[in-house]
C-alpha cells in the first residue's frame, strides 16, 4: 500500500514544521501540511487561552479544553476525508496526552496507510529554538520535548537535535511507501 498520510508528533519547536516543509521538497509527489498550530490560529480568539478553548499557561503548560476537543475531533475528520479524497497529508500535532492523543488520530485515520513519526529534540535545543522564535510561551519546549512521546508508539524516530530538516526529511522520505 502507499503512504497516504504521515504523522509527526513531537514538543513544540522540535523541528516538525521545518521537517514537514522538507519532506514537501524531497517526496516526489505534493503532499498537504496540515498543522495543529494552524488550527489553534483559525480558532476564534475567544477560545485561544480560555479554559473552554485552548489555555497556555505561564509555565509553558498547555491544557485544551472541551470546546477545542471538540473543534480538533472535527478537524481531525476533515484532514482524514482530504487523505480519503486523495490528498497525501502530512499532520503536523504534539500529542499532550500521549496514547490517547494517537488513539484520536488513529480513529480518525482508520483505512489509510499511515507512517507514524516521533521529531525528538533535546529540551534545551528546543528551549533555545523556542527563545529564538520569540512567538511561544517560554517553557512550553522544554514541557513537551518528552511528554508528547510518552506511550507514543512510533513506525520511525528521527532526532532534530543535530540533524537537519534535510537529512530528518531524507530518512522519512525512504520510509514512505
Amino acid at each position: 500500500m502507499t503512504t497516504q498520510v504521515i504523522v509527526l508528533n513531537g514538543g513544540s519547536s522540535s523541528g516538525k514544521t521545518r521537517l514537514a516543509r522538507s519532506l514537501q521538497e524531497v517526496l516526489p509527489e505534493p503532499w498537504l501540511l496540515m498543522a495543529v498550530d494552524s488550527l489553534i490560529e483559525a480558532m476564534p480568539a475567544s477560545l485561544r487561552n480560555a479554559g473552554d478553548g485552548i489555555e497556555f499557561a505561564d509555565d509553558g503548560g498547555v491544557t485544551p479544553g472541551p470546546r477545542f476537543q471538540e473543534l480538533e475531533a472535527a478537524w481531525q475528520t476533515g484532514v482524514a476525508a482530504m487523505a480519503r479524497a486523495g490528498a497525501r497529508v502530512i499532520i503536523d500535532d504534539v500529542f499532550l496526552g500521549g496514547p490517547a492523543s494517537q488513539e484520536r488520530w488513529r480513529r480518525a485515520l482508520t483505512g489509510l496507510d499511515v507512517l507514524w513519526v516521533g521529531v525528538r529534540c533535546a529540551p534545551e535545543v528546543a528551549a533555545s529554538r523556542e527563545l529564538a522564535r520569540g512567538d511561544r510561551v517560554p517553557g512550553m519546549a522544554a514541557a513537551q520535548a518528552r511528554l508528547a512521546h510518552r506511550g507514543v508508539a512510533y513506525d520511525l524516530e528521527v532526532d532534530a537535535t543535530r540533524s537537519g530538516s534535510e537529512e530528518c526529511a531524507r530518512t522519512v522520505a525512504a520510509h514512505v511507501g
